[in-house]
């Protein structure tokens, strides 16, 4: 689906219709007035992108954020991909992201602290020279979308709460080829790279128990 030609309306179309045929709602839309079904973050764009006539080209990147509430609980997760034929540059960024998430989720285990989920991703980030975003941070999820606690992806090992069984937090690196400095566009929503420099975002939906994190959003997650 994600390929050169296809606008982000188009994917956000899908998104939304997704969501209905499976008996969920897409939790953004509405949410504090944001007006569409996903979040669509392009290139320089670090989160909280609005669909729009934008038609994907080749050599971009695109972010994708996506939460529904299916039976009175929410889930979120996102990934960056490449479009088309994109830059050995842009390819690193992205796999740097994605593999920060996963050393986060395996800092994620009883008895650990918020700061070591924190910790662990900014060093693994910061040892390839790209910077993590600061002004916007993970969060614990369940019955809202946006839960205590918050989870930075920059802190001190040690440092911040506990984590217990049955916590379920929404891990989400977003990271800046560049400086970690963003702004945020006149709409209200779109957080762009204060340099222009590219962004990336992975994010998932994992839950602490007593055998490790379990990731709950990942595709291949049988509930049954």
């Amino acid at each position: 689906i994600i390929e050169p030609g296809i606008s982000l309306l188009e994917i956000d179309k899908i998104a939304e219709d997704f969501a209905y045929k499976n008996k969920a709602k897409p939790a953004f839309k509405g949410y504090h007035s944001y007006p569409a079904s996903i979040c669509l973050s392009v290139n320089n764009v670090v989160v909280h992108g609005i669909p729009n006539n934008y038609v994907l080209k080749s050599g971009d990147i695109l972010g994708l954020d996506y939460g529904i509430e299916l039976e009175g609980y929410f889930g979120d997760s996102a990934i960056t991909v490449p479009v088309g034929d994109v830059s050995p540059e842009s390819l690193q960024l992205i796999e740097v992201t994605r593999r920060s998430l996963e050393i986060g989720i395996e800092n994620a285990t009883m008895g650990s602290r918020i700061g070591d989920i924190s910790y662990s991703i900014q060093h693994y980030v910061e040892s390839f020279s790209y910077s993590v975003v600061r002004n916007f941070v993970g969060h614990g999820i369940g019955k809202k979308l946006h839960e205590e606690p918050p989870v930075p992806n920059y802190g001190l090992k040690g440092k911040g709460i506990k984590l217990e069984r049955g916590m379920v937090l929404a891990l989400e690196p977003m990271v800046n080829a560049g400086g970690p400095e963003t702004l945020v566009l006149a709409d209200g929503w779109t957080a762009v790279t204060k340099d222009g420099s590219l962004s990336a975002h992975f994010e998932h939906t994992v839950a602490i128990t007593k055998n490790g994190p379990r990731i709950l959003t990942h595709p291949d997650l049988s509930l049954s």
